[in-house]
């Protein structure tokens, strides 16, 4: 059995390890709060746009210019941080899964990661990466970085360098439940249905022309879907980190009882020993 000492020690810090972890905790609350928000007052119009662009193509078929090369780009959202729990082990699982169901269809894949996390694991894996954006505190949902993302996306796509291009994101359902989403960017997808379930083509009217209008909604489009997964990723992201460091403190308390009640038997047994000595010291003198 530990001496007192040295369980005296471990509970001192487990429980300077829960001092940290509940405050994660409450860090975490807080940013999920902000970005819940933000993230609930994009969706509407990420919903509009969406439905918008596919409606525009409706009966159109939007294909990569004559010559591209048959190359597939995932833009991977994940976290420059961890203590998230399994966010993105899942996310990578998803975008392996999802590289090795393009590579089947004659598909060379590359990678843009987002986050220190997915630029990591490529780099151990050897996959081809196109670039990274790591180190996106305090924010990692801007519209600078979605803008810069979804133009590189778009002069790609036109250059014939890419076939398509898509992302790869953590869905927020709630502050337990984020499920990795394979969203496909361009080509844009006619009459595209969106998270809403409210899709098909529309009739609009349009000035000057459709021919001029569509490129600037497809580009709308795109740095708006990438912005989105962004809100959705920064949600996903602090929601796991508080779930996580929630269990972790949960643990702690737990470790802390069964320290304190092992310290505790171990004080009643050096007293009993105490105590027999006593006695039998008494005993021999009486003797």
């Amino acid at each position: 059995m530990a001496t007192l000492k040295a369980i005296r020690r471990r509970i001192a810090s487990v429980q300077s390890t829960q001092q940290v972890t509940r405050a994660m905790k409450l860090v975490s609350a807080a940013k999920l709060r902000r970005a819940q928000e933000a993230l609930l007052n994009d969706r509407p119009y990420a919903e509009g746009l969406s439905r918008l662009a596919g409606s525009l193509l409706a009966g159109q078929t939007m294909e990569p210019p004559p010559g591209a090369k048959k190359t597939a780009l995932i833009a991977v959202i994940s976290s420059d941080r961890g203590l998230c729990g399994g966010y993105n082990a899942n996310l990578l699982r998803q975008a392996e899964e999802q590289a090795a169901q393009l590579r089947s269809q004659g598909l060379q894949v590359s990678f843009f990661a987002v986050g220190r996390k997915a630029a990591d694991h490529f780099k151990r894996t050897g996959a081809l990466v196109a670039g990274q954006q790591i180190n996106n505190a305090p924010r990692l949902a801007t519209v600078e970085l979605a803008n810069s993302i979804a133009d590189m996306m778009l002069n790609e796509f036109r250059a014939g360098n890419y076939e398509q291009t898509a992302v790869i994101y953590s869905h927020f359902h709630s502050a337990l439940s984020q499920r990795p989403t394979y969203e496909r960017i361009l080509p844009v997808e006619s009459g595209k249905q969106t998270a809403a379930g409210v899709g098909g083509p529309s009739d609009y009217l349009i000035e000057p022309s459709r021919a001029e209008l569509i490129p600037l909604i497809i580009q709308s489009y795109a740095q708006s879907a990438v912005y989105h997964a962004l809100l959705e990723a920064e949600a996903s992201e602090h929601a796991a980190r508080m779930t996580a460091m929630d269990a972790a403190s949960n643990n702690a308390a737990d470790m802390i009882s069964r320290l304190t009640l092992e310290m505790n038997r171990a004080r009643q047994a050096g007293i009993t020993r105490e105590l027999m000595d006593i006695v039998g010291g008494a005993e021999a003198l009486s003797a």
